[in-house]
């Protein structure tokens, strides 16, 4: 019988409770479109991902509670089944779905939606940057005890770098910095070492510079080198939209290959301990920020849109079926069939055991 971490596939979701359509139901916010063949599909998928990873994070956050009697993994816990539980229950109706987001990090469909939202705002500011660098800096590698520490000091070194050009620039001696930044931490399954690091895009090859030589000089005060200068990176943007998307990304990397190349080898796993101990590091923290500029303010309604609907569906995500099935008819929302590579992947290849 296929499973995901410890659960049959055929035993995630219970049967839902029945409806009558022919109740009112009120309707909150715009919806997605069902019709989007392509997103609709994108959104399954992510919904997939999502259901399947939230089984093994809250075991782990269960097992850690149990050993160590931790008050934050119950937190964890909470936000995970909180994340399962994210556009699980669905109401159809005039071709749009409707249904309450959960906001968490680990979430790909809540991310989804916070990608699309800081597009569409940052953009526009960065298209005008005709000289935008993407800037890369980091730190050595980690082992999970050192993870938190770690990032404390690179999220206060970034602060400090942050607050002397400021005071630079109002003196006449320097440059202020105008970027958006990012906090990114990758796993390496070999060393089982974390890396933390920074993207950031800047609007000129002089910040860049300035970042880069200020972060070397900062983090390498100590006897112990804490960085080096080919870890490093400065690129000239070309696509300002293509590189929003490489800052914006997911903080972690969900999947992970044991040899760290990028060509599918069958190997790949998900390392889901991993992925919870750099989601409890992050925790708090702004993982996505602007520096040294203010966003025109765009105006909001002051409530989101409320209807009554009397023709309606409503439908339950099954993982088990990979789709939100209706709850008279049984049939799916929509169209997406997961591949058995994936099907394999979530099955097979979440590793919950690495520290």
């Amino acid at each position: 019988m296929l499973k995901i971490g410890s659960v049959a596939l055929n035993t995630l979701v219970q049967s839902a409770t029945s409806y009558l359509d022919d109740t009112p139901v009120l309707l909150i916010g715009e919806g997605s479109e069902i019709n989007n063949k392509r997103s609709a599909n994108g959104r399954t998928k992510r919904k997939l991902i999502t259901n399947s990873m939230t089984y093994s994070l809250v075991d782990i956050a269960e097992e850690e509670e149990e050993e160590e009697e931790e008050e934050g993994n119950f937190e964890a816990k909470k936000q995970y089944w909180n994340t399962y539980h994210c556009q699980r229950s669905l109401v159809s109706s005039e071709g749009r779905v409707y249904g309450a987001y959960c906001k968490n990090r680990i979430c790909t469909v809540c991310s989804a939606n916070r990608k699309a939202d800081i597009i569409n705002r940052y953009l526009p500011v960065l298209e005008q940057w005709n000289d935008a660098q993407f800037v890369t800096i980091t730190i050595k590698s980690c082992t999970a005890k050192w993870l938190n520490y770690y990032i404390n000091g690179m999220l206060d070194t970034f602060g400090k770098i942050n607050r002397r050009q400021n005071k630079r620039h109002e003196r006449g001696t320097g440059v202020k910095l105008v970027g958006i930044r990012s906090l990114e931490c990758n796993f390496n399954p070999k060393k089982k070492t974390y890396n933390p690091h920074f993207h950031i895009i800047v609007q000129t090859k002089e910040m860049a510079d300035i970042i880069v030589a200020e972060w070397l000089k900062e983090v390498n005060k100590s006897k112990t080198k804490h960085a080096v200068s080919k870890a490093q990176k400065i690129i000239p943007i070309s696509n300002h939209e293509k590189a929003l998307i490489e800052v914006i990304k997911y903080g972690s990397k969900i999947f992970t290959e044991p040899d760290l190349k990028k060509t599918r080898t069958g190997n790949e796993k998900i390392y889901a301990k991993a992925l919870h101990n750099i989601l409890q590091a992050m925790k708090g923290r702004r993982i996505f920020d602007r520096v040294g500029f203010d966003l025109s303010k765009q105006h909001k309604p002051d409530k989101p849109d409320i209807k009554l609907a009397t023709e309606y569906e409503r439908w339950t995500f099954e993982t088990s079926r990979g789709n939100w099935i209706n709850n008279k008819t049984k049939k799916p929302l929509t169209g997406y069939a997961a591949r058995f590579e994936l099907l394999e992947m979530l099955a097979f290849h979440v590793d919950d055991e690495l520290s």
